[in-house]
Parts: C-alpha cells; structure tokens; sequence
C-alpha cells in the first residue's frame, strides 16, 4: 500500500477537452498538419514551474532530435524542489501514429525506451521504504543503470520497453503528454492514458 501511495502522486492533473479543443493548433494546406510537426519535433521542452504531483512536485525535461527522445524526471517535496526524492532518466526513439478518438486534436504515440536510470536524492529510509526503493541498491546522488533489473514501478527494458502515450501541439507551441496511471504502466497500448497533463514549454 505505501508503494501504491507514494506512486499515486506522480498522477497529474486532467484539462477540460473543451479548453483544449479550442486551444489547439490550427492549420491550413500551407502549414505543416499538427501530425508533421510533432514528427519534427527539435529542442528542449519543460516544465517552467515544477508540476505538482498531489503531495510532490516534479519537472519533466524533454529533449528531442530526429525522432529521438530523451526525459528527465525530477521529484520533490516542495514546488521549489529543495526536498528531491529522485530523478528518472531515459531515452530511446518515438513515432506518432493515429489520432486519439478519445482525446480531441491529439495523437496516439509510442515513445521507445533504450535505457532506463534512477537517481536516489534523499537518505530518508521512511521515503526509500515508501518508493520501493529498498531493494534496488541504490547509493545517495549516484545515478544507476536500472535496465536490466528495474526498480519499484519501473520494468526492466526487457520487461517493459514501451510508453504507449498521448502528444498534443497547441497554437502556442506547449506540447503535451498523457497522465500516466498510479502503476506507471503503459507498457500495451490498452494502458494508453485518456487524458493530458499540463504542458511542457520549449526553451
């Protein structure tokens, strides 16, 4: 139950589809479709202010390069993240595939993941205990290669080497991704998330 809880806060906030709809991309015959330019997507993109996460906060940093794709995830304590928790890193290739018929002006994707590593930020064993991190030997500020083994609610690459994810453009330029589930598994395209999460801004 506590590694249950603990995860639960990664879980982000929904938006209206309605705002949504009306917020998103438009284009015409001379401008690249919503689908070309979320293919082409080059740069970084971020959380400006840490998301909050129920009880944490996090900040995802996206990078992107030829269908190319690389995350950091940071969580915290705090809106300020002075009380890290961990970070995630991974990186791999992408696709955009259909349209969702759940989510309006939005694709279904598939982000690959080459490799997976975990950050352990703090020495409080109540929250080592709580992540599920207890038995990952994992060391105080040192990143750990977890692909073949995993840790907590993240599969092994083997296991598990596919986000099936939502990607959305709006006419401001803010991408966004799906909400991932409290069991951070959307490994098939059945655990594809419904709805979206604020969204990231490139730098």
């Amino acid at each position: 139950m506590k590694k249950r809880k603990a995860f639960a806060i990664l879980i982000g906030g929904t938006l209206s589809l309605a705002v949504l709809a009306c917020s998103m991309t438009k284009t015409n015959a001379t401008e690249p479709s919503m689908k070309e330019q979320l293919e082409q997507l080059s740069g970084t993109y971020l959380d400006l202010v840490p998301y909050s996460y129920g009880q944490a906060f996090g900040q995802r940093i996206f990078t992107f390069d030829n269908s190319k794709w690389t995350l950091e995830f940071t969580l915290g304590l705090d809106p300020e993240l002075h009380q890290k928790v961990f970070q995630f890193r991974t990186y791999g290739t992408y696709q955009v595939l259909d349209r969702s018929t759940l989510v309006p002006n939005t694709y279904n994707a598939l982000f690959r993941e080459e490799k997976k590593f975990l950050t352990l930020l703090t020495d409080n064993t109540d929250l080592i205990e709580a992540f599920g991190f207890g038995n990952c030997q994992l060391e105080l500020d040192k990143e750990k290669d977890i692909s073949e083994a995993g840790c907590a609610l993240w599969a092994a690459v083997e296991v598990c080497d596919e986000d099936h994810d939502l990607l959305a453009l709006d006419a401001e330029g803010l991408l966004y991704f799906g909400v991932r589930p409290p069991d951070n598994n959307m490994c098939t395209a059945d655990r594809r998330p419904t709805t979206l999460t604020a969204p990231v801004s490139k730098q």
